[in-house]
């Protein structure tokens, strides 16, 4: 087994490569050696150079950086877990079978879950740059397609039932995923997603419904292969170049329900003043890479007393991979301290995100609507209550009546 062709393989074309990788007799210490490990070390190893050596940016303190004795633990566990977790969700993988009209095969649930994990590992590489490390989540969640095709073909599950063995395969094993990634967001802060990640956004998909989705998405996955194939073969560096970014952008934008609408309406919805603070800045912007778009605007607030408030709306065009990123929705959280709290749940149906430090004050609110536009409300030196007042301003009802422009027929 050569690990790049089998990462590539299975990544671009799973769907010829996962009969290759049932008829193989791979052992479970070759696995974890050769494949396993060294990929699961690299969202480990990044994350650690991203969080300790690189730093993150920290409103009004600038960059930070992890203690380095703090990520290299974390690193550590980040990695143990990582190989933890495989074995244990291929132990479910094999005791669900029955249930779905599938073999018991140890050896071969753990291929279709180490092989799985592939893409969010891959993934890890953006951990380098903190602020990229979300991105991470889309590409794990391509995992679950990679799991839903595995699982008839290595465990003999009839194609009907496929797609609700890869659900709960993923709800049983999500808890333990977020139970090892909340070990481990208390010894290193934050960062390390690794297979946790990957499960908390496999949660959200396929509770929503995702996974027809999903398959399109390995549709255009291996066409944009064949793209690159091609490229590859006329010996043009650039054509090279542009078919790797495209493949990229499919894997981001895969699932996009909606074109995203424009900057300057988003900009709109940003009144002059919020209370006593007025808007001292605007701006807006719009991105693409192949078929993943984003149209986000930003507004500043503040007074002569630094108080202040950055406000951002960010329309996903309604993208079930993107939608990943807001896994934390599906779960309820409500953590509290001496220094401040932090809640994760729902609110009127929309997944939030609350999170305020007493000292400063600083604090954030964040939210969902409508599954596509996220709204999210940051604020130094002021108060919770004024922070959500802020994020309230741009006025979530008009939001709610974008829902459907720019939906795709």
């Amino acid at each position: 087994m050569n690990l790049v062709e089998r990462a590539k393989n299975i990544t671009l074309t799973p769907k010829t490569e996962w009969p290759v990788i049932a008829a193989e007799t791979t052992s479970t210490a070759d696995i974890f050696k050769n494949y396993v490990a060294p990929l699961a070390a690299i969202p480990a190893v990044s994350s650690f150079i991203g969080m300790s050596i690189i730093g993150f940016s920290v409103p009004l303190l600038g960059n930070i950086r992890l203690p380095i004795l703090t990520g290299i633990t974390a690193m550590v566990m980040s990695f143990v877990f990582a190989l933890i977790g495989v074995y244990l969700i291929s132990l479910i993988i094999d005791a669900l079978a029955p249930q779905f009209g599938a073999e018991k095969n140890p050896a071969q649930a753990l291929k279709v879950a180490a092989y799985s994990f592939t893409p969010a590992w891959l993934a890890g590489i953006l951990s380098l740059l903190p602020s990229l490390s979300m991105l991470g989540i889309l590409a794990g969640a391509y995992g679950i397609y990679l799991l839903y095709l595995g699982l008839p073909v290595l465990m003999k599950a009839p194609q009907e039932k496929a797609g609700a063995y890869t659900a709960v395969s993923v709800v049983c094993s999500v808890v333990m995923m977020v139970v090892f990634s909340m070990v481990i967001g208390a010894i290193g802060g934050s960062g390390m997603y690794g297979a946790a990640s990957m499960h908390a956004s496999r949660n959200s998909a396929a509770n929503s419904g995702a996974l027809g989705e999903l398959e399109k998405m390995g549709q255009k996955m291996e066409d944009a292969n064949k793209k690159m194939e091609a490229a590859k073969k006329s010996g043009d560096p650039q054509a090279e170049m542009k078919a790797a970014t495209e493949a990229i952008g499919v894997a981001l934008g895969a699932g996009n329900q909606a074109e995203v609408v424009d900057k300057d309406k988003l900009k709109a919805l940003f009144p002059e003043a919020i209370g006593g603070l007025k808007r001292n800045s605007l701006e807006g912007e719009k991105s693409a890479m192949g078929e993943f778009k984003v149209s986000k605007a930003e507004a500043r607030y503040g007074d002569e007393n630094n108080h202040q408030i950055r406000m951002t709306i960010t329309d996903t065009g309604g993208s079930k991979m993107f939608g990943a990123m807001f896994a934390w929705g599906m779960m309820e959280q409500d953590k509290e301290t001496d220094t401040g709290y932090e809640k994760m749940g729902k609110v009127n149906g929309r997944p939030t995100h609350e999170r305020f430090q007493k000292e400063g004050p600083s604090g954030e609110y964040s939210l969902l609507i409508a599954g596509r536009f996220l709204v999210e409300a940051h604020g130094d030196n002021v108060d919770m209550a004024t922070i959500k007042t802020a994020s309230a301003a741009v006025g979530y009802d008009k939001l709610e009546a974008m829902k459907n422009e720019g939906v795709k027929q």
